[in-house]
């Protein structure tokens, strides 16, 4: 099996791991049961529980970013294109709650303390995404307002992370912010433009 499938397995192990019995409570010896190998042999992949946990992170979060990509690029009107770009990110989200109830919160907390720079690295490519988008649609927009958008659509969709106990309605919620964005960029004053 070619390494980059063996890290795979590994990965998808942890991340049934993790989100059966949080990160916490689970060893390395489960990580490798559950990925029908060693220990000896997933320590030739990651150096420990937390090294595992940081490149499924950064897995995920590359995923949703690539799914946002394709969002920002897809012909579709702007309110389309951010929504699609965002949704990729709450979806994220979503799936942990959905697959770990009991555990999401942990998740996503140790995700923050351990892998703050994947997580900056990620925020900061979601912003030049929306920017992107922005300034593409409406070009007489200055970038410092394009990119106050961006940061504001940013934060908008992390509230909508906060209650995710029926997806439907953040998605919802997600279209209806995006379009009142968009309707007050509609609206921003020409002369400050």
């Amino acid at each position: 099996m070619p390494e980059d499938d063996r890290l795979q397995q590994i990965l998808d192990a942890a991340y049934a791991c993790f989100t059966r019995h949080g990160v916490r409570r689970t060893t390395m010896d489960d990580i490798a049961r559950a990925a029908d190998m060693s220990r000896p042999a997933v320590y030739q992949y990651v150096r420990n529980k937390q090294d595992a946990f940081r490149r499924l992170a950064a897995r995920l979060l590359e995923t949703s970013l690539n799914e946002s990509r394709s969002a920002a690029a897809a012909q579709s009107d702007l309110t389309e294109r951010l929504t699609g770009v965002l949704e990729a990110k709450l979806r994220l989200v979503a799936r942990l709650w959905q697959d770990s109830p009991a555990h999401a919160a942990e998740l996503l907390a140790v995700e923050v303390r351990q892998s703050a720079d994947v997580i900056e690295t990620y925020d900061m490519a979601m912003c030049e995404l929306l920017t992107s988008a922005v300034t593409d649609a409406r070009p007489d927009l200055p970038k410092a307002e394009a990119d106050e958008v961006a940061a504001l659509l940013l934060a908008f969709t992390r509230g909508l992370e906060t209650n995710l106990s029926d997806p439907r309605v953040p998605i919802r919620r997600l279209r209806r912010g995006v379009e009142m964005f968009i309707a007050g960029l509609d609206h921003f004053p020409e002369e400050t433009a």
